[in-house]
């Protein structure tokens, strides 16, 4: 697998990625502020800021102690939680490497729009798929697999630094890393059951991603790096 470290992509219409430093920042904010309390806290914070299929579907309801908000917000708001350092970590690492240039593409507010339809989706896609489940989905990777999808169309050629197998430093096109990574997600859909991620999550998020930013991109910007001379000049 690959751990993404770094692209050489530099910005051309942003000066600062000022919602993606937002979304890292909040997202690390509420993490702690859900993870200190301790595991009970996490746990009611689960059902009451997560999205549980089978609540946002009506076959159940939440008892009124963890009604926090409308259920139809948790469809964004699953996205703000995280079970542990790792499971955080993994996401803000995805976010910050390849974020600023999805944020670069569409702009500051079209950005933050883009960032919560994809979350939405995916939550919308994990709801379809497991429609009377009562586990709480949380985790920001529907977001995740949003940009991974927008930036897979922008930027394809790119090189990125990234850790092979957690421990081979090796600079490839942006087109492999993603590639491999959407190809695993689909082996894992189909063919690992017995684990706790949302592989549909992560495949309703790239989907949407894919979508939104052939529509929100900026005038100009050209996909599968059509001008990729003029960013490495």
């Amino acid at each position: 697998m690959f751990i993404p470290l770094h692209d050489n992509n530099p910005l051309s219409h942003i000066g600062r990625p000022w919602v993606n430093y937002g979304l890292i920042a909040v997202t690390t904010l509420i993490f702690l502020l859900t993870n200190s309390p301790g595991e009970a806290f996490l746990q009611q914070a689960a059902f009451s800021l997560g999205l549980v299929p089978s609540i946002v579907n009506d076959f159940k309801n939440l008892p009124e102690s963890h009604v926090w908000i409308p259920e139809d917000l948790s469809f964004v708001s699953y996205a703000f939680l995280h079970s542990g350092y790792l499971h955080l970590g993994g996401n803000m690492l995805f976010l910050w490497v390849f974020g600023d240039n999805v944020e670069d593409a569409v702009g500051h507010l079209k950005y933050l729009v883009f960032y919560l339809l994809c979350a939405a989706a995916g939550g919308f896609a994990h709801t379809l798929f497991n429609p009377q489940s009562d586990v709480p989905l949380i985790g920001a990777s529907g977001a995740i697999s949003g940009i991974i999808g927008a930036y897979l169309m922008l930027h394809p050629h790119v090189r990125v630094w990234v850790l092979v197998l957690a421990r081979i430093p090796l600079r490839l096109p942006a087109g492999i890393v993603l590639g491999f990574w959407f190809a695993y997600q689909v082996y894992n859909l189909f063919g690992n059951q017995e684990t706790n991620v949302s592989w549909m999550t992560h495949l309703g998020g790239f989907l949407a991603g894919v979508l939104l930013i052939t529509v929100l991109r900026r005038r100009g910007v050209a996909l599968f790096d059509r001008d990729l001379r003029v960013q490495e000049t």
